[in-house]
C-alpha cells in the first residue's frame, strides 16, 4: 500500500472513529426518554432512546477490528471513555451555572433532563468498557481460529456476548444509584438485550457490505489489515 492509500485509509479511520464518539455521547445524553415498540405484534420492547444510536459504536469497532485490527480499535474504545467523561464534565459545570431570568430553559427542567447525565455515564462507561473491550477480544479469538474468514461468525459471537454484559452492567448500576426503578429492570434487560442482538443481526449484511467496499479499494485478502503509521 502506498502513501496515499495509507493517507486514504487513515482519513476513513478517523471518520469512523469520530462516528463511534458522537454515537456513544449521544447515547448517554438522551436516555431519559423511553419508547416502546412492538414488531408484528410479536414482542414489546420497552427501551430507552439511548439504545438506538449505542449499536453503531458496536458495528464501527467491529469494522475496525476487521480492517484495522485489535490496536486500533482498541484505541478508539479508549478514545470514547476521554470524550464521554468530558461530556460529563461539561453538563456538570452547565448543570450547577444559574440560569437568568428570561431563559428559555430554566435550571429545573435542565436539572430534570440533563442532571442525571454523569450518573448515566458513570454506569454506561462502566458497562461500555467491559463490553467493548470484551468485543474486541472475542471478535479477534474468532478471527484467529476461523484464519480471517467466516465473519458472520465472529461479528455476531462477539456483539452477543459483549451485549449480554453491557445490558446486565448498565440497567443493574442506573438501578443501584436509583436513576431507574428496580420495577423495570427485568423488562429493560430482556427488552435491551433482545433489541440489540436484533440490531446485530440485521448489520450483519451491512458489515459485509463495508468491508467488502474496504478490501476493494485497498485490495486486501480475507483477513488481511489495514497497518496505518502508528
Amino acid at each position: 500500500m502506498n502513501s496515499k492509500q495509507k493517507s486514504e485509509a487513515f482519513t476513513i479511520y478517523l471518520i469512523l472513529a469520530s462516528m463511534f464518539i458522537a454515537a456513544l455521547v449521544a447515547s448517554n445524553l438522551i436516555f431519559q426518554k423511553f419508547f416502546y415498540w412492538n414488531p408484528f405484534g410479536f414482542f414489546r420492547f420497552e427501551l430507552s432512546v439511548g439504545i438506538l444510536p449505542y449499536p453503531i459504536t458496536f458495528l464501527i469497532t467491529d469494522i475496525i477490528s476487521e480492517i484495522y485490527g485489535k490496536k486500533k480499535a482498541n484505541q478508539v474504545v479508549i478514545a470514547g471513555i476521554f470524550a464521554s467523561f468530558f461530556s460529563m464534565g461539561i453538563i456538570l459545570a452547565s448543570n450547577y451555572t444559574p440560569a437568568i431570568e428570561n431563559s428559555p430553559i430554566n435550571n429545573e427542567l435542565f436539572s430534570k433532563v440533563f442532571g442525571l447525565s454523569p450518573i448515566a455515564v458513570l454506569a454506561s462507561m462502566l458497562a461500555y468498557l467491559f463490553a467493548q473491550f470484551i468485543d474486541i477480544r472475542i471478535f479477534h479469538f474468532w478471527k484467529r481460529k476461523t484464519n480471517g474468514k467466516h465473519l458472520w461468525l465472529r461479528n455476531n459471537f462477539s456483539t452477543f456476548s459483549s451485549q449480554l454484559i453491557d445490558t446486565l452492567t448498565v440497567v443493574t448500576l442506573l438501578s443501584v444509584f436509583g436513576v431507574l426503578p428496580w420495577s423495570m429492570f427485568t423488562s429493560l434487560v430482556l427488552s435491551g438485550f433482545l433489541f440489540k442482538i436484533l440490531i446485530a443481526l440485521l448489520d450483519t449484511p451491512i458489515l459485509y457490505f463495508i468491508v467488502y467496499l474496504f478490501r476493494s479499494r485497498f485490495h486486501l485478502k480475507d483477513g488481511e489489515e489495514i497497518k496505518l503509521f502508528n
